[in-house]
């Protein structure tokens, strides 16, 4: 049976995909400057005999075909980009370059997505169809990877009706998987804000425009935002992480800076949202004497998995794995540009367990000690390969 071959090949080659990954993860490039990691994954494609293209400046794209006559086509998506974090982990796999660490887990999906394009290219003569490999820049900045690569017709030529892809997810154990199947991520918006007034002296606060209590009034009124006009059954977010006000204890600044995040998951909600806030910011500020610029920078759109594409991708899941193994999972108001994806074609975006609690792997991801437990990587490869073969009606 195939889904034994695939078991198989899987089996066989989780070594050399625990060896690409650690490589990776010693290795990282900050998001758009995987130059080295992209030459990586096209050292790995023609070492398999798989076509490629460059696309979005650091994206690989590989084409792979099975032998049986099919003109269905899908596509799988890896990520490559790392974060601006320092790591904290003393393994030798260690971040070498230093301020830089693949604490999402990218490294895990690019190692994967190889082990799958080696199963597959040893399976071309079992399945029909063609398979567009993604290797993917610029996930964790905006404007986002999978949007260039879509602008740059990576859902063209030929034309994808599905496209799945996976992330790591330390709250699943090993050898699990979770889907979800409709809205799934939020949407991400960027907030910088700057409120002006007039500075002075702590003790004469008649003399001064005091941007610290505008700000203070801005931020509380803002979150009636959430919860006085949103639908409460449409999740929203709205949090500020970032509140510069260069004074001192008897020293009013002459203005504050202030960065933010709005998430929901209804982009006609969402765009109503961005007219309030600045509405009401800029409002306060002006009614209290002083002034605020409201900048909204927009960010990936809210991810949603296709219905039928899901439960497809789920049962195949449960045969690959076992019911038991294969979880249903909530809203995550977290984001991915695999977002636009999904918005552009049928998706499925699910989440591959690599929690080890026996082991101590249980950090969360954007932290300096995320790790994984690395037993996931027989499965994170034969399974979106099953996936893969499934989709394609073999």
């Amino acid at each position: 049976m195939l889904i034994d071959k695939i078991k198989h090949l899987a089996k066989e080659i989780h070594a050399d995909v625990i060896t690409n990954r650690r490589h990776l993860h010693a290795n990282p490039e900050l998001s758009f400057e995987e130059f080295k990691t992209a030459a990586f994954v096209k050292a790995e494609l023609d070492r398999l005999g798989i076509p490629y293209e460059d696309i979005a400046n650091t994206g690989v794209v590989g084409i792979l075909q099975g032998t049986k006559a099919s003109e269905k086509v899908i596509a799988l998506r890896a990520d490559m980009d790392a974060l601006p974090i320092t790591e904290a982990n003393e393994v030798a796999y260690k971040s070498k370059n230093i301020g830089v660490m693949h604490a999402c887990g990218h490294d895990v999906h690019t190692s994967s997505l190889l082990g799958t394009a080696r199963i597959l290219s040893q399976l071309k003569d079992d399945f029909g169809g063609t398979i567009k490999l993604m290797f993917q820049p610029g996930e964790e900045r905006l404007p986002g990877g999978a949007n260039l690569m879509i602008q740059e017709g990576v859902l063209e030529n030929p034309k994808p009706t599905a496209v799945m892809g996976q992330h790591v997810m330390p709250l699943i154990e090993a050898g699990k998987v979770g889907l979800r199947s409709g809205k799934y991520m939020a949407s991400t918006d960027e907030l910088y804000v700057t409120i002006k007034g007039k500075g002075g002296h702590g003790a004469q606060p008649q003399q001064n425009i005091d941007p610290v209590v505008i700000m203070a009034q801005i931020i509380t009124a803002l979150q009636t935002i959430v919860s006085r006009y949103a639908d409460p059954r449409s999740p929203s977010v709205l949090s500020f992480g970032k509140v510069i006000a260069n004074g001192a204890t008897n020293v009013i600044p002459n203005e504050v800076y202030m960065e933010g995040t709005f998430r929901t998951l209804n982009e006609k909600w969402r765009a109503e949202a961005h007219v309030k806030m600045k509405k009401m910011a800029e409002s306060i500020a002006e009614g209290m004497g002083g002034t605020c610029d409201f900048n909204i920078q927009k960010g990936y759109p809210f991810l949603v998995n296709e219905e039928k594409l899901t439960a497809r991708v789920k049962e195949a899941a449960i045969d690959y794995l076992g019911e038991e193994n294969v979880l249903d999972l909530d809203i995550w108001m977290a984001a991915e540009d695999f977002a636009y994806f999904s918005q552009a074609s049928d998706a499925c975006f699910y989440r591959l367990g690599t929690r080890n609690e026996a082991r101590g792997i249980t950090s969360s991801v954007h932290t300096p000690t995320f790790d994984i437990e690395e037993n996931s990587l027989g499965l994170s490869t034969g399974l979106m390969a099953y996936l893969a073969v499934k989709e394609l009606g073999n």
